[in-house]
C-alpha cells in the first residue's frame, strides 16, 4: 500500500511572515483561488484531498467556509471535548493525522495549510515532499512564521511569472524535495520516487520545470553567452564574450522589471531617467545626487582621451538627452541653453500617441550620426519605437551594444519606467516593454560575479506607483515614485569597463 505523501502550502513573505492575530494580513483573491484549485485537484473520481491544519487555522476560517468543502478536514488540537462538526477529524498531531490516514484508499493528496506549528513538524517529517507557496513581496507586520526553508533539502521546480492584486506583488512557486537516502525502513521510499508520483496538485499548480518569471530571459542569455559566446577584444581592452541577436519581453501591466537576483540601483535609474527627460548633459548635476554612473566617462581623462579635450570636466556632450529633446541642433557646451533648438522628439511622441496613436512612426531615437564624434560615449541603447493598442502603451527599444552584467540591468528598468511614464501623461495604461539587444556581452572579468548571479532564483517583481496628478512629462520629480515588494538578492560587485 502506497505511503501517504505529504505537502505544504502557504502564502508567506520574504521575511516568513504568515498571519496577524490569527488572520491572514493581506487579501489575495487570486491566492485563495489557486489555494482551492491545488487543495481540491484530484485524478480519481471518488477520492477527495485531505487538509490538516492546527486549531487556529480552524477558527480563522469564517463560519460559513468550514469545513472547506470538496476536502476531508483535520483538525489538531489537545483537547479532549473538542466539538467539530460531523465528518471533521482530530488528531493531536500532524504525525497522528498521516497515521490515521494510512490505508485509506478514498484519500487522494494530503495538505498541511497551517498554522506555524504544524509546518515546523511537517517539514522535518520523511513523507514530507513538496512545498507550495505563494511568495507575498510587500511587508506586512505579522506574529506568526514560516520556519526557515533548508535549501539543501528542498529545490524550487516551479516558478510563476509576477502577479499583483493592487500594490501586493507575488508570485507562486513550488518546492520538492531534492533526491535522498532509501528510506525503506521508515516505510517510506527515496523522495525521488516520491515526487515522480503522478499529482494532479502539481498539475494545477503549474507543473515542476515551468519556469515562468520573466526574469528567467535575462539569466538565460546570461548562461548562453557564458557558455557559447565568441570570444572578442573590445574597446576597453577587458575583453567579452558575445552573441549576436536576442530578445526579452516584459509584462508592465502588473509588476515593474527591476531584476531581483541581484540589487539594482534604482535610484540611479530614476534619477539618469528624469536627467533625459531634461535634456541634460551635464554629469556633473547627477554626481552631486550621488549618482555616479556617467563620472568615468565624463572624467577629464576619458574626454581627452576620446580627442574632447576642449571639454570641460562632466561635459559629456550631445549624448542621450539632449537627442530626445534638441535632436539637430548645434552642441555648444553643458551651459548653453538650448529652448526651441532642434526637434523634441519626446514630446513629438507625446503628442502623436495622443493624437494619432495607431501612427507607425512614433519613434525615438538617440542615435545622430553627425552628433557622435561631439559625444563622450555613442548611444548604446539608441532607438525605440511606441505602440498603442486596447488603452495600453509599449515600447520597443533597440540596443546596439549590450553589457549584461552591469548596463542591461539597467536599461530594462529604464525604458520599463519610461514607458510608464509616457503611457500615464497619455492617459494609457502600460502594456510591454520589448529589449531587442545587438552585441550582447558580457565581460571577461564579470564571468564569475554571473556565475554567482545564475545561482541565485528570482523574487516577484515590484510594484511601481507613480502619482497619479502628473500629467506632463516635464512634471516629474523623483519624489513622484514609489516602489513596493522589492525585496532583492544582494549586491554584487562588478567593476565598470571604461
Amino acid at each position: 500500500m502506497a505511503p501517504v505523501m505529504l505537502s505544504l502550502i502557504v502564502a508567506s513573505t520574504h521575511k516568513g511572515g504568515i498571519g496577524k492575530d490569527g488572520t491572514l494580513p493581506w487579501k489575495l483573491p487570486e491566492d485563495m483561488a489557486h489555494f482551492k484549485r491545488v487543495t481540491t485537484a484530484v485524478s480519481v473520481d471518488g477520492k477527495q484531498n485531505a487538509v490538516i491544519m492546527g486549531r487556529k487555522t480552524w477558527e480563522s476560517i469564517p463560519e460559513r467556509f468550514r469545513p472547506l468543502p470538496g476536502r476531508l478536514n483535520i483538525v489538531l488540537t489537545s483537547a479532549k471535548d473538542a466539538n467539530y462538526p460531523e465528518g471533521v477529524l482530530v488528531a493531536r498531531s500532524v504525525a497522528a493525522a498521516v497515521e490515521m490516514l494510512e490505508g485509506r484508499s478514498d484519500v487522494g493528496e494530503v495538505f498541511v495549510i497551517g498554522g506555524q506549528a504544524a509546518y515546523q513538524e511537517a517539514i522535518g517529517m520523511d513523507c514530507c515532499i513538496r512545498l507550495y507557496m505563494t511568495r507575498v513581496a510587500k511587508d506586512f507586520e505579522c506574529d506568526a512564521f514560516f520556519p526557515v526553508l533548508d535549501e539543501k533539502h528542498f529545490q524550487i521546480v516551479h516558478v510563476s511569472a509576477t502577479r499583483s492584486s493592487g500594490d501586493i506583488p507575488f508570485d507562486f512557486v513550488i518546492y520538492e524535495r531534492l533526491p535522498g537516502k532509501d528510506r525503506s525502513a521508515t516505510g517510506y521510499p527515496s523522495s525521488a520516487a516520491m515526487v515522480q508520483q503522478p499529482s494532479s496538485a502539481l498539475a494545477a499548480a503549474g507543473g515542476a520545470g515551468n519556469y515562468a518569471h520573466e526574469e528567467y530571459q535575462y539569466l538565460k542569455a546570461i548562461q548562453q553567452i557564458i557558455q557559447e559566446g565568441v570570444h572578442m577584444e573590445d574597446r576597453t581592452g577587458v575583453g567579452t564574450r558575445s552573441m549576436f541577436g536576442q530578445q526579452m519581453r516584459f509584462n508592465l501591466r502588473h509588476s515593474f522589471p527591476l531584476l531581483t537576483t541581484k540589487r539594482v540601483f534604482w535610484r540611479g535609474v530614476l534619477e539618469e531617467l528624469l536627467w533625459f527627460i531634461k535634456g541634460d548633459t551635464n554629469a556633473n548635476h547627477l554626481t552631486e545626487k550621488g549618482v555616479r554612473i556617467w563620472e568615468a566617462n565624463g572624467s577629464r581623462e576619458f574626454l581627452d582621451k576620446r580627442g574632447l579635450s576642449h571639454r570641460e570636466e562632466g561635459d559629456l556632450g550631445p549624448v542621450y538627452g539632449f537627442q530626445w529633446r534638441h535632436f539637430g541642433a548645434k552642441y555648444v557646451d553643458m551651459h548653453s541653453d538650448y529652448t526651441g533648438q532642434g526637434v523634441d522628439q519626446l514630446a513629438e511622441c507625446i503628442r502623436k500617441i495622443k493624437e494619432d496613436p495607431s501612427d507607425r512612426r512614433i519613434l525615438l531615437s538617440a542615435w545622430n550620426p553627425a552628433d557622435l564624434h561631439l559625444m563622450a560615449l555613442p548611444p548604446c541603447h539608441m532607438f525605440c519605437q511606441f505602440y498603442v493598442a486596447n488603452g495600453e502603451l509599449s515600447c520597443l527599444m533597440y540596443q546596439r551594444s549590450c553589457d549584461m552584467g552591469l548596463g542591461v540591468p539597467f536599461n530594462i528598468a529604464s525604458y520599463s519606467l519610461l514607458t510608464c511614464m509616457v503611457a500615464q501623461v497619455c492617459g494609457l495604461k502600460p502594456g510591454e516593454f520589448v529589449h531587442t539587444l545587438g552585441n550582447t556581452h558580457v565581460y571577461q572579468n564579470h564571468v564569475e560575479p554571473l556565475k554567482t548571479q545564475l545561482e541565485r532564483t528570482p523574487r516577484p517583481f515590484p510594484v511601481l506607483k507613480i502619482n497619479p496628478e502628473v500629467k506632463d512629462i516635464d512634471g516629474f520629480s523623483s519624489s513622484d515614485f514609489q516602489l513596493v515588494g522589492y525585496n532583492p538578492h544582494g549586491k554584487i560587485a562588478m567593476e565598470m569597463a571604461v
